[in-house]
């Protein structure tokens, strides 16, 4: 985090919820009482192309895009889109990402290798399997769970990120959201402890 402001950037595809993860971060950010500068890009979401939400918040926040190489938290709901984003990663960053490849079009196998690349390049990485959450996390609600995942990174207490949902969630789906909320969360807590064990 430079200068005391934070800088989250969120990756996707179309369709993944990138636009709202990265609403309800702004928000819980707002409500913990910083100055908060939100930008996006969508215009292909509809075709499966790539989406992207970066997300400033801090004392006094000047630009609502983040620069190349300073993203402190780096959100992927792809691990190739999170590739491709590296270079706005700040050195020492930290990922979170969705291992849910998704093969573009034209590309019968996915690269090998990507998971090794993916931790050589961010100091510390919370990789959320399919497994782990295809049962207790409805698919319209992976990227709350990402979000969660990646809140352990994130400088904001539980209770902005909760009343963030309580307020954008859409109708009858705040209880789902939380629940998938808390599921990431929890897994990456336990995947860092894991790791610092190892270490």
């Amino acid at each position: 985090m430079s200068e005391s402001i934070t800088n989250v950037l969120m990756v996707g595809v179309g369709g993944q919820g990138i636009v709202l993860a990265g609403d309800i971060l702004a928000e819980a950010a707002a409500l913990a009482g910083h100055d908060v500068k939100k930008s996006e890009i969508h215009g292909m979401s509809r075709r499966g192309g790539p989406v992207f939400s970066h997300v400033r918040f801090g004392g006094r926040v000047h630009s609502a895009v983040i620069p190349e190489g300073a993203a402190d938290v780096v959100l992927a709901m792809e691990p190739m889109e999170l590739l491709r984003w590296a270079p706005w990663a700040a050195q020492g960053a930290s990922a979170c990402y969705l291992a849910a490849p998704i093969l573009p079009v034209g590309v019968e196998e996915y690269p090998e290798g990507f998971e090794a690349e993916i931790d050589r390049l961010f100091e510390r990485v919370v990789r959320v399997e399919l497994a782990q959450i295809r049962r207790s996390v409805p698919m319209k609600v992976r990227n709350t769970a990402l979000l969660g995942a990646a809140s352990v990174f994130v400088p904001l207490a539980p209770e902005h990120f909760a009343d963030a949902l309580r307020a954008l969630s859409p109708r009858g789906t705040y209880e789902t959201n939380q629940a998938a909320f808390d599921t990431g969360r929890t897994l990456a807590g336990q995947q860092l402890k894991e790791v610092a064990h190892v270490e």
